[in-house]
């Protein structure tokens, strides 16, 4: 196989949760070599989330975690102890970036605040993912999945307009914060390397989603360009009461389907429903109709029942109208479109053996991802880079395990 796209990068990850590891996850599929750094005996948050492998709670065994960190190697290090962070400082002299995910005060009060480390290793990335960014009023807050979705400015323009705003299921703010920070560590190292400096990139997650591209922007511009403010849809059926096609996610006989419809697309629907006495049939010749709206819907429910999703999906395809089953995960897993494409990929786990996990979001035809190995151990890596690397012995090993600082 050839090199990978970042297979001369050196990371050095002190991320937890989701957003941080997202980042260096994405790096690390791509080649980079990260180096995880987690707190002795406890490790990443996240190895206490599910789901667990067979549903047995184990620091091993957490999905979440095995997925958010394929590929990175990982050492244990007590950054509270002048030890610890000394042998970090050593392995910031040759890395080319370091990733952080704390509270804007912590790494300061560590001593290992970018303008610290810049002193060691003048080229470094510093990349700080926090919930409010490195400055402002807000930045020493805490904050989770809601509030930041909350305080961003999506959340007012989710859900129906008729009642109160939700969010969106899952941790969707975590993992678009962990992209935007992974794309913008490469523009920086893009930077690094032209111009021979490095710098601190400060990704605020609260500010992902105020100035969100796939979703924000065009409400944020609205109201500085026309004032207009944001507002939540209704029930996509209400919305299109006053034509008689269907518009939303109906129920079939093996699940769900979703339709999307416009006015010169009824001839469409009648021809993969296979009833062309619907073209003559006098309740539907005006198809800006709430009522025969309601005459359809009963011909519409009783022929979808009939039909699994993958029949109507074949039948919306072939007569062009935009429509596609509701999938579960059991079914994006079996998905023959996906798995032609090689997204999912079995790794190979000492403690879960072999499970199939989401691939890399883009492939690379001449630098494509690779998974090298699976998800640390909590300390596996301790004895590969602190002796071979930096030089320590098997007898330093257990004096620094003995002292808590590994």
């Amino acid at each position: 196989m050839p090199e990978q796209a970042l297979s001369d990068i050196k990371v050095i990850d002190l991320t937890w949760h989701i957003a941080g590891p997202y980042c260096t996850k994405l790096l690390a599929d791509y080649g980079a070599e990260v180096i995880k750094v987690e707190s002795p005996s406890v490790g990443d948050p996240t190895r206490r989330m599910g789901p667990f492998f067979k549903d047995d709670p184990h620091l091993e065994k957490s999905g979440l975690f095995l997925h958010l960190n394929t590929n990175k190697k990982g050492i244990t290090l007590n950054l509270q102890t002048s030890t610890g962070k000394n042998i970090l400082k050593t392995l910031v002299e040759d890395a080319d970036i370091l990733v952080e995910s704390f509270r804007p005060r912590v790494m300061p009060s560590l001593g290992l605040d970018y303008q610290t480390l810049e002193q060691i290793n003048p080229k470094l990335l510093m990349v700080s993912i926090s919930s409010f960014g490195q400055t402002g009023p807000y930045c020493d807050f805490k904050a989770s999945e809601i509030v930041e979705y909350a305080m961003g400015g999506e959340m007012c323009s989710t859900g129906i307009d008729s009642r109160e705003p939700l969010k969106l299921g899952g941790n969707v703010v975590q993992y678009q914060a962990g992209t935007v920070a992974a794309v913008s560590t490469m523009g920086a190292l893009f930077a690094a390397r032209a111009q021979g400096v490095g710098q601190h990139v400060d990704v605020s997650i609260m500010e992902t989603q105020a100035g969100s591209a796939d979703r924000r922007i065009v409400y944020l511009l609205g109201y500085a360009c026309a004032g207009v403010l944001t507002t939540r849809w209704p029930p996509p059926r209400e919305a299109v009461r006053m034509l008689i096609m269907p518009q939303g996610v109906y129920p079939c006989k093996d699940g769900f389907v979703n339709t999307l419809s416009l006015p010169q697309w009824w001839p469409r629907y009648i021809e993969a429903m296979e009833m062309p006495e619907l073209t003559d049939d006098p309740r539907f010749q005006n198809i800006f109709s709430a009522e025969a709206g309601m005459e359809f819907d009963a011909i519409w429910y009783s022929w979808l029942a009939d039909h699994t999703r993958e029949e109507l999906f074949e039948k919306f395809l072939k007569a062009k109208i935009a429509s596609a089953p509701v999938n579960s995960p059991e079914d994006l897993l079996k998905n023959q479109h996906l798995r032609e494409r090689g997204y999912f990929t079995e790794i190979d786990h000492p403690e879960t053996g072999k499970v199939a996990y989401p691939g890399a979001p883009v492939n690379l035809t001449e630098t494509p991802r690779q998974v090298r190995h699976p998800a640390p151990l909590l300390g596996q890596h301790n004895e590969e880079i602190l002796c071979e690397l930096l030089g320590y012995t098997r007898e330093d090993l257990v004096k620094l395990r003995e002292s808590g600082v590994i």
